[in-house]
Formats: C-alpha cells, structure tokens, sequence
C-alpha cells in the first residue's frame, strides 16, 4: 500500500511541476510556429515562383505554355516538400530527439529501404525524364494504355490524368512505358457524306467543293481549306464521299461536326437528297396473279 501511495505521490508530484507544464508549452507553440512558418514559406514559395513564370512569358524569348505549366507544377512539389521535409527535423528536435543519430541512422535504413522502395525510385526516375525529354505536358491530351485525357498534374512520382467524363487517373511514373500525345501536332478530320444513285454526282462534287471554300472563314480552327477527295464507297442504297480537313491540335471532332451541318444545310438548300432506305412489298394476291399470268404465258 506505501508503494502505491509513493507511485501516486510522484505522479501529482510531476503533474504539479511548473516547469514541465512550462516545457510542454513551450514545445506546442514552438511546433505550431513552425507548422505556420512552413505553411506561409510554401505559399510565398509559390507566389514568388509564379511571378517569376509570369516574368518570363513577357520576355522576347518563346517558351513553350504547356513546358512553363508542366514546370510550374513540378517546382511547386518540389518546395512543398523540401519545406515539410526542413519543419518536420525541426519538429523532432523541439521534441528533443537526437537529430544528428538520426540522420546518420536514416543513411543505413535508406540503404535498406532503397531496395524494398524500387518501384519509387523508378517512379521518381521515370518523373524526371518524362519532363527533360517534354514527352507531354500539363494540358496536353494523351493515352497511356487504357487511360485517355487532358494531363492535370506531373509530379515527381505520379501523373494525373482527367477524362473528358470527369474522372481522375492518377498512375504512377514508373508504369508509364507508351505515351500517345494528341496535343503536338495538327489533327485530320475525316467526314463521309452519304448521296443517292438518283443524284448527279458531279454536280454534287460540284456543290460541296464550292462549301468548302468558304469554311476557313467561318471556322479559325481549320488550318487549311477542306478537301473533297471522291467516292470513298458505293453501298446498297447511297454513294460515300469523303472529306477530309486538317485542323488544330484536338479540334478534328468539332470540325467535323461542324462539316457535317454545313454539308447538310447546303445540300437541303440545292435539293439533293440523302438516301434513305427502301423496301418493295407484294401482297399474296398480287404474287398469285403474277403466278397465274407466268403460268397462262407458258401455256
């Protein structure tokens, strides 16, 4: 029972002391100091990054928007973590661990780590050359593998990928290894109009060709006029004419669209039809006359 009472008589004892409470205090606001200092540094460290960016657009030099946007995010990630990484060593030593054992320490257990963190050192690599090379930016419309979209974000590890639908992939460098960027060169439209056999087809040809001609003025995303290249096929009940047009990066399904309603109204507007399908019918009282008439003609 004196044991007890000894044990609870140093408990209060501690409990009581000023001076630890003191320590303790001291310890809080110094780690809510540091946590706020790193929070303004990372947001100043931003601001001073984006000015710096801004600065450099309105240079006589061209730069490439989407290299500035991809480089932008990456120097962003890159202070927030050696920031966070500065505050936390500092955390530990407010906490009065031993900072220097621990970061000869975390040399060893890197060593060891390293080999069970492969796939991050790879991601990291992987990062790193993705950017040097410019093999796509943030901006840019690409396909990795089964994934499609607008690119949100490169990181050091990861890349951020948003479909057309809304969702975000986010797939880790280190498994990128086919990258298709739609986003680097000018895109080709192809539309096929549909006529009837009953048409003139040269004076179709004709009609379409005149369209086109006009189509650059009304559209800034055609790089060039619109070519009718001809019968692209002859189907059961309708002619095919192709028309292809080169566009800019990613605006070949608008343009196409748009070709297909600029076809149509003018052709409404000359009287050319489109096809449509056809079926012929015979009731069985008119088979059985048609019967009976082969059969007198044989007779």
């Amino acid at each position: 029972m004196k044991t007890w009472d000894r044990l609870i008589e140093r408990l209060w004892e501690r409990l009581t002391n000023e001076d630890l409470w003191l320590s303790i205090g001291e310890g809080a606001l110094k780690i809510t100091v540091t946590i706020l200092l790193a929070a303004i540094v990372i947001r100043i460290g931003k601001v001073m990054i984006r000015n710096i960016f801004k600065l450099r657009a309105k240079s006589p030099l061209n730069f490439s928007e989407r290299r500035e946007n991809t480089l932008l995010r990456l120097l962003e990630n890159v202070l927030t973590y050696v920031v966070y990484f500065i505050a936390f060593v500092n955390i530990l030593s407010i906490m009065t661990f031993d900072i220097k054992g621990l970061i000869a320490g975390a040399g060893v257990v890197g060593l060891a780590v390293g080999f069970g963190a492969q796939s991050l050192v790879k991601d990291v690599i992987t990062g790193f050359f993705i950017i040097f090379e410019d093999q796509f930016s943030v901006g840019d419309y690409i396909r990795i593998g089964k994934y499609e979209g607008y690119v949100e974000e490169i990181g050091l590890r990861t890349t951020k990928i948003k479909s057309w639908t809304g969702e975000l992939h986010i797939l880790p460098n280190g498994s990128i290894t086919e990258v298709t960027n739609f986003s680097l060169h000018n895109s080709l439209a192809i539309v096929d109009v549909t006529v009837a056999y009953e048409e003139n087809i040269e004076e179709v040809e004709q009609t379409i060709e005149e369209l086109l001609k006009t189509l650059p003025d009304k559209y800034e995303e055609l790089v060039a006029p619109p070519q009718l290249l001809g019968i692209q096929n002859m189907g059961a009940t309708e002619v095919v004419l192709r028309i292809v047009a080169e566009t800019t990066p990613m605006n070949h399904m608008y343009i196409a669209r748009m070709i297909r309603k600029e076809v149509k109204l003018c052709l409404d507007e000359k009287g050319i039809e489109i096809p449509f399908p056809r079926l012929v019918m015979y009731s069985r009282e008119e088979k059985e006359n048609m019967i009976g008439r082969k059969d007198t003609e044989t007779s």
